[in-house]
């Protein structure tokens, strides 16, 4: 999922004077998921967190045999917090990207998923060249034809990205120089202004936009094709201090497991409707 600049330097000023963190037995954890981005985490009307990552958060807990307390945070606020000390863990579709290596420790992935455009399905921008295809991107790529098509039928619009995210970098690098960008603080809020005509497209990750589409009453489509490979990291994992190499290596046991035995893969069939785990 889901860099900004101000986002790295300041989680930079917060680790640099962070306490180091001295090797512990772990009982209890606390992790944090943004608890607004369906169908990966969610708020029930009950005010408990629901979806694909707090589900899987209690199998990997049981696993690690950590207790665990989940509770929401701002997404943008995330990494800096987590170095602060204010949680232990962040689940928030999390992309393992190098430039967050250089900040904070990550697990190994429990999932990987494209991204993609979206747009009102009556919109001229619908159906765009490559609707329905798949393309393989790394790290800075340029010259991808695909990309370019999709850069000429979007010239002069306003697409709208969730801030602080790897999509957000994929648009302002790729479409910057021919769209307005226009910044959201949850994606929720830049799908409202897509259902209601106030932007022209929205980018974000694939599985995320299948709900939110049912959500907006299919009144929006998939423009342009899916983008996977490792221009968007490594796969979502859990984000963790770098010193709490302890906490890692349980966790990274739990979801060796939970990926083996088929868990992460039946929950998200039931979350997603496609398999979302790490393929080799």
């Amino acid at each position: 999922m889901k860099f900004s600049a101000l986002l790295l330097s300041s989680a930079f000023a917060l680790s640099a004077f962070a306490a180091p963190v001295a090797a512990k037995d772990w009982k209890t954890a606390t992790i944090t998921l943004e608890g607004a981005y369906a169908p990966w985490n969610m708020t029930n009307a009950d005010g408990t967190l629901g979806g694909f990552e707090p589900e899987l958060a209690k199998v990997l807990c049981e696993r690690a045999k950590i207790e665990c307390k989940l509770v929401a945070s701002d997404w943008d606020g995330m990494i800096p917090a987590l170095n602060a000390g204010k949680f232990d863990v962040i689940m928030d579709a999390l992309s393992i990207t190098d430039d967050r290596k250089k900040v904070i420790g990550f697990t190994i992935p429990y999932a990987a998923t494209p991204a993609a455009f979206a747009t009102a399905k009556d919109s001229p921008l619908a159906n765009a060249a490559g609707t329905g295809a798949t393309i393989k991107m790394t790290p800075g790529q340029t010259g991808v034809k695909e990309i370019d098509a999709l850069k000429a039928a979007f010239k002069g619009k306003t697409i709208g990205i969730q801030a602080a995210t790897v999509y957000a970098k994929f648009v302002y690098d790729n479409f910057g120089d021919i769209a307005e960008i226009r910044e959201y603080k949850t994606g929720a809020d830049r799908d409202l202004d897509l259902q209601n005509g106030r932007i022209d497209l929205g980018f974000d990750d694939a599985v995320y936009f299948a709900n939110a589409f049912q959500s907006a009453n299919d009144t929006l489509a998939f423009t342009g094709p899916e983008i996977v490979g490792s221009i968007w990291g490594e796969g979502e994992g859990l984000g963790i201090r770098q010193a709490d190499t302890d906490l890692r290596d349980k966790f990274n046991e739990a979801i060796k497991s939970a990926l083996a035995d088929g868990t992460v893969k039946n929950l998200s069939m039931k979350w997603f409707k496609v398999d979302v785990s790490p393929q080799n």
